[in-house]
């Protein structure tokens, strides 16, 4: 369960704005706390604001983790607003850098593989996202290489599952070329394509986890990236 939050857009140009956020969120779970009278039954989850400021980053998270004696897990907001990808990584690292190892840190919005994958290697434990949902609507497949779009022609008479690795029952039963007809006029492409993009994230993440737990993660973020990126980074 999320505290309420200040959010501000990551690329707001007002530092002033920022601040008063920054502040506002703590002043917010303060009275979140007082509020919750279910604390065994509901694991209530401040989160960490500041925008792409390091220097708010660092009082949001010290003035949260003053009261960790009353948190069982910590969220990282304000992302995923139109910054770049290497300032978005730096928040992130920043906040795992300092959260307790021992609690869940969940950077919140975040559902691109490449994005989960490199978190997950910064230290983060758990994500959420509209994306393998919404991107499903619009025929787009998500699959080890990166997407495949399904309504694009050459779907037409492609007679292969939309991930020839995959076990979900989509790619059982269903072959691109019948998937390439249904998203374009059916409501129902778009609710098949949602339970692969599902199952693919579900995979990805129980892959992540092994690969953690069998100290292999190195290799397996490797591994990962040269699929995603056979010809270097983009």
């Amino acid at each position: 369960m999320m505290a309420l939050d200040d959010v501000v857009s990551s690329v707001n140009p007002s530092r002033e704005r920022f601040e008063e956020a920054t502040y506002r969120t703590t002043r917010w779970f303060d009275r979140c706390l007082s509020a919750h009278e279910r604390p065994g039954d509901q694991n209530l989850f401040p989160i960490v604001q500041g925008g792409l400021d390091r220097e708010l980053r660092a009082i949001s998270l010290r003035q949260l983790m003053e009261r960790d004696d009353r948190i069982p897990g910590y969220a990282i907001g304000g992302l995923a607003g139109g910054e770049d990808k290497e300032s978005f990584w730096n928040v992130v690292d920043w906040c795992t850098a300092a959260l307790p190892e021992d609690k869940p840190r969940y950077v919140m919005g975040i559902g691109y593989p490449v994005d989960i994958v490199v978190c997950s290697a910064l230290g983060a434990d758990m994500y959420d996202c509209v994306y393998p949902t919404r991107t499903a609507r619009f025929g787009t497949a998500l699959v080890p290489s990166g997407t495949i779009r399904l309504p694009q022609a050459v779907m037409e008479g492609d007679d292969r599952p939309i991930d020839e690795t995959c076990g979900c029952p989509v790619c059982k039963k269903y072959t691109r070329s019948m998937l390439h007809r249904l998203v374009g006029t059916d409501s129902h492409g778009a609710i098949l394509v949602s339970i692969h993009n599902v199952y693919y994230m579900q995979r990805l993440m129980r892959e992540i986890r092994e690969a953690i737990v069998q100290q292999k993660f190195p290799e397996y973020v490797r591994r990962f990236m040269a699929q995603q990126y056979p010809e270097g980074a983009p």
